[in-house]
């Protein structure tokens, strides 16, 4: 029997949950306090940074662009950090290991957090990019290997697990910001993310049994001498970044060496840049490609600016538009002050509302079905026109200085909603499918790099909050998503449709 099926049959003898592996309960329950724990802090990142020192609850006082910067090079480490975690498991500890430890490191940055001196914010944030790069990517794969038989149970598996990820990012802006009192204890809401994780933790330790042999670390092609190879790999380079951490460390408070948040923002963002043209050209100049392979590589590399153009606008739900929400949204019911953090919730709960639909739509669609690159003109063109919608709250704010009600914020998330299932759902699905077989692996890299530089790009922009009008600030994403989105829609009418069939055709799928 193959070690698939054995560890198929094994988890299935723990029983089932809803019809599926009982595994997948340890799973959605551990994602989503974990998702509690990030979306409860990314909620109150910018805020807090933002917030004056001298408030009764300090804040510490950054600029916007400082600011922004930092929760740009935050999200972006997370995805970029799932690459080395994805590697470390598969080659040193498994995914399961992966998981635990990832918590575990994620839960000591909140504690950091929760202690209030620079030193330990930022170590905190350090921390859980690094824990969040060994957990999510690792998660995700056990779920996979829960079902080795593959097919459509699988996919309602994901779709139930994916369910957790927005009971979580719910849950987690509500809580962890506002029912601390008000203004919010910052440093209690940062505590209250760990405990989050730790939840996730304790009942992930206790019922991991369930997952049977799935998560488990398996020796590669070589055995023990590879995984030796492997594992002083990992020490040489962990060694040569520790050296690098301490001189520039040195050099940085000597004053040898001047940096600022922006700068390095901006620096990582041409460096992702950089990596993304020089990967391209060395596969299309070395990677010796046969027949339409180019036209699936090719359009990958499409596909990458267009997913990081969309995160960059989508993303800034917790740069610009979160202080728009906080400053010039007014949040009074009845008397009562709604959190800022509150509205942070608002895409999940369209998320969960959406999705189904959405899924009944291309179901319903059958043969009719966008093609890939159709969908993401799509996606980038519904969200410009929510963006749209907040330069008309923009405008009603009478030059910044005015509120404005909360229903523009609640109707441009569900317009950022729609555009997030026309893109979202088929980004790995399309790498897979593009992709020649023996670049896959590298290519995922190359998405996972999208992502990261998208939500750079939105810390970034939305930095930009305090030095222009949010009418200009909004009016200039919108124009910048659109001329992309409808760029994207008439190459595809025009050739990128074509690529798509003939890569797929080359590679024997439809």
């Amino acid at each position: 029997m193959s070690n698939a099926n054995s560890t198929g049959a094994t988890a299935a003898s723990n029983g089932e949950w809803f019809g599926h592996p009982r595994g997948l309960a340890t799973l959605f329950f551990t994602e989503m306090w974990e998702r509690f724990s990030f979306y409860g802090l990314r909620a109150m990142l910018i805020l807090f940074m933002t917030a004056a020192v001298t408030d009764k609850n300090p804040g510490l006082g950054f600029t916007e662009a400082t600011a922004g910067s930092i929760l740009g090079l935050y999200t972006a480490g997370v995805y970029l950090l799932a690459l080395p975690g994805g590697w470390i498991a598969d080659r040193l500890i498994g995914p399961r290991k992966a998981v635990l430890y990832g918590g575990i490191i994620i839960a000591a940055g909140h504690f950091s957090m929760a202690v209030p001196t620079l030193l330990t914010f930022f170590l905190g944030l350090f921390l859980i990019v690094v824990g969040t790069g060994l957990l999510k990517p690792n998660v995700s794969t056990i779920v996979g290997e829960l079902y080795p038989e593959g097919g459509a149970r699988r996919d309602a598996g994901f779709s139930i697990f994916y369910m957790g990820i927005n009971i979580g990012a719910f849950a987690g802006p509500i809580l962890c910001g506002s029912l601390l009192g008000e203004p919010i204890n910052w440093h209690y809401g940062f505590g209250l993310a760990g405990i989050g994780m730790i939840f996730g933790l304790i009942q992930f330790v206790r019922t991991q049994d369930h997952l049977g042999d799935a998560g488990h670390f398996k020796l590669k092609e070589g055995g023990e001498a590879t995984r030796l190879k492997d594992r002083n790999r990992f020490l040489t380079v962990m060694g040569v970044l520790a050296v690098l951490t301490v001189v520039i460390t040195m050099a940085i408070r000597s004053g040898a060496l001047t940096i600022t948040a922006e700068q390095l923002a901006v620096g990582t963002g041409y460096f992702i840049l950089g990596l993304f043209v020089l990967y391209f050209a060395f596969i299309f100049f070395f990677g010796q490609l046969q027949g339409d392979e180019w036209k699936g590589v090719a359009m990958i590399a499409v596909l990458f600016l267009c997913a990081a153009t969309f995160w960059s606008g989508f993303e800034q739900a917790s740069s610009s538009m979160n202080l728009f929400a906080d400053r010039l949204t007014d949040r009074n019911i009845g008397g009562w002050e709604m959190p800022t953090t509150v509205l942070q919730s608002v895409n999940p709960i369209w998320i969960i509302i959406l999705a189904p639909v959405f899924a009944m739509i291309w179901q319903g669609l059958g043969k009719r079905d966008l093609s890939m690159p159709m969908k993401f003109s799509v996606g980038l063109i519904v969200l410009a026109s929510g963006f749209g919608v907040m330069m008309w709250a923009a405008a009603n704010t009478n030059g910044d200085t005015e509120q404005v009600s909360a229903a523009w914020l609640v109707a441009a998330y569900f317009l950022h909603t729609c555009g997030e299932l026309c893109l979202s759902p088929v980004g790995l699905s399309s790498i897979t499918k593009l992709s020649p077989e023996r670049f896959v692996g590298q290519m995922m890299g190359i998405w996972f790099m999208g992502s990261a530089l998208g939500n750079l790009i939105a810390g970034i922009a939305g930095g930009q909050f305090g030095s222009m009008t949010t009418y200009e600030l909004f009016g200039s994403v919108t124009r910048f998503v659109l001329i992309a989105g409808v760029v994207m829609l008439v190459l595809t009418l025009v050739v990128f449709r074509r690529w798509t069939e003939d890569a797929l055709a080359y590679r024997g799928m439809h």
